[in-house]
């Protein structure tokens, strides 16, 4: 029977990668995505792979720089992934776009303000302005979290076609994070009914005791995403939330505007 790892979880796309770039990519994830060093043992209870092919992915992988060994026998990301991440990070367009519209909403709470695109049933942090408070949030750029959980990936899950929406959601493991977690599909679907209708999203302690956030989606051809406000909820009353829904929803509008404009086909 396989263990689990707290606060890892195979994804589908991991346990439904096929060939071998395929599975590759699901040993990077689940390394990658582990809050504690990863050991063999740990990495093969977490997939599906073979012992004799897992140990082949990862020795192909410390071979090409993606992956190295600590010193205690544990996982980590290797040197290479940088090159590619920063090049990926020069190139990326969306983000460009929609960094002055998320440095403005930062500018008008001063609370911490994230840019997240959906992937799967998660959400990949993709910018991050911190807060000017001394007191701040622990996420970082390019980590993920459950989207039906935080205010940016229930944001962006509402802006789903219905069908997508529902095939999602039917794929996600309910994990109660916080007592305020939702803990099943039902509730999470009237909830984005809500989140449709009023425009934006909310997070109150549902991922993290004492974080809060109030968020809204951005949807540009093909790209689902989120923009939102976040801070803890002993500074950030309900009420401040809810003042802030009216800018974090022009953010996002803005950030949709200047993508249609600066994407479109020329000519």
């Amino acid at each position: 029977m396989k263990k689990s790892v707290p606060g890892v979880t195979a994804s589908d796309d991991q346990r439904n990668g096929t060939g071998t770039l395929g599975k590759a990519i699901s040993v990077l994830d689940i390394i990658a995505g582990s809050p504690e060093p990863l050991r063999f043992t740990d990495v093969l209870n977490l997939s599906n792979q073979p012992r004799g092919t897992l140990h082949r992915q990862i020795s192909n992988l410390i071979e090409e720089g993606l992956l190295t060994v600590n010193r205690d026998q544990s996982y980590g990301l290797g040197l290479r992934l940088l090159q590619f991440a920063s090049k990926a990070w020069a190139g990326n367009q969306f983000r460009a776009i929609a960094e002055p519209h998320i440095r403005k909403l930062h500018e008008a709470t001063g609370e911490t303000v994230h840019l997240g695109v959906l992937r799967g049933t998660e959400v990949i942090y993709l910018d991050k302005i911190e807060s000017r408070q001394s007191v701040r949030t622990v996420s970082q750029i390019g980590n993920a979290a459950p989207a039906w959980c935080t205010g940016v990936g229930k944001a962006a899950l509402s802006a789903l076609p219905d069908a997508e929406l529902r095939e999602r959601v039917g794929r996600i493991r309910f994990v109660r994070y916080t007592p305020n977690t939702l803990g099943d599909a039902r509730s999470l679907l009237e909830e984005i009914e809500q989140i449709r209708k009023d425009g934006n999203a909310y997070d109150r302690e549902e991922h993290e005791t004492g974080i809060v956030c109030v968020a809204a989606p951005v949807r540009a051809e093909q790209l689902i995403a989120g923009v939102s406000v976040t801070g803890p909820a002993y500074r950030i009353t309900p009420h401040a939330l809810q003042s802030w829904a009216g800018i974090t929803r022009e953010a996002a509008a803005a950030i949709m505007r200047d993508m249609e404009t600066r994407m479109a086909p020329r000519g």
